[in-house]
């Protein structure tokens, strides 16, 4: 069992918490018309004005480029760079990758954020279960991983791995914004370009639920992701 096992796996609210808002998007949500939305509603949260949400997005295609980005990990194919305020490096955003922005107030669940990324950790792997795949975390690195016994191992004869989920958030008066990215069916190409989350081992690869061979539609992975965030989190509406 490791450090982030031990740290408590579900954040549930206090009893007389509202249920989270869960929404979803039409179509591609372009990048800073996002960052403005979670930056209102985080507010707003906070202010006491507005219940907590999860607002489910797909990007067109693009790179963000998080708080502990380091020169070199940039893009070199085009597609356009946006700076984030959340944490962690740079990552590939776009259509077939389902994206979960995450505003709840700590201060009504945890206020402890090493235990709230393992939540997140929890959400997504419980997510994978539900379509039996086995996510796992790792100590030295954030995310959700897949291990590939199909591929070569690395030089030292561990097992390959591939980043299935990413995690990258920002936490304003207790209260998170951004949150989580999870690769249902994108284009995996676009990985090359980058370091991603800093990431350069050729140990470490990323792939999605189209590449482990699961055929699922979005709306699939939607229901997964409700039933498993409530386990984690609490009641939605």
């Amino acid at each position: 069992m490791t450090a982030r096992d031990r740290l408590q796996s579900s954040l549930l609210p206090r009893p007389d918490s509202a249920p989270v808002e869960w929404t979803v998007a039409e179509g591609l949500t372009p990048y800073l018309e996002a960052v403005a939305v979670m930056e209102a509603r985080a507010a707003a949260i906070a202010r006491g004005e507005a219940r907590e949400q999860v607002w489910l997005v797909e990007h067109p295609p693009l790179y963000t480029a998080g708080t502990s980005t380091k020169p070199g990990d940039g893009a070199s194919n085009g597609l356009p760079v946006h700076a984030s305020g959340r944490g962690g490096q740079v990552t590939y955003h776009g259509p077939g990758q389902r994206v979960a922005y995450v505003m709840l107030d700590l201060n009504r669940r945890q206020p402890d954020l090493r235990a709230f990324v393992s939540a997140l950790e929890s959400w997504i792997i419980g997510t994978l279960a539900a379509f039996a795949i086995r996510g796992e975390r790792r100590e030295d690195r954030v995310g959700v991983w897949v291990t590939r016994r199909d591929k070569a191992p690395g030089l030292d004869g561990t097992p390959a791995e591939d980043k299935i989920a990413a995690i990258g958030i920002r936490v304003r008066r207790w209260v998170s914004f951004h949150g989580i990215s999870l690769n249902v069916e994108p284009d995996l190409s676009h990985y090359a370009a980058i370091t991603p989350c800093g990431i350069a081992s050729s140990q470490y690869g990323v792939t999605s639920f189209a590449d482990l061979g699961h055929v699922v539609t979005m709306a699939e992975i939607d229901h997964a992701l409700r039933a498993a965030f409530e386990t984690t989190f609490g009641p939605t509406v």
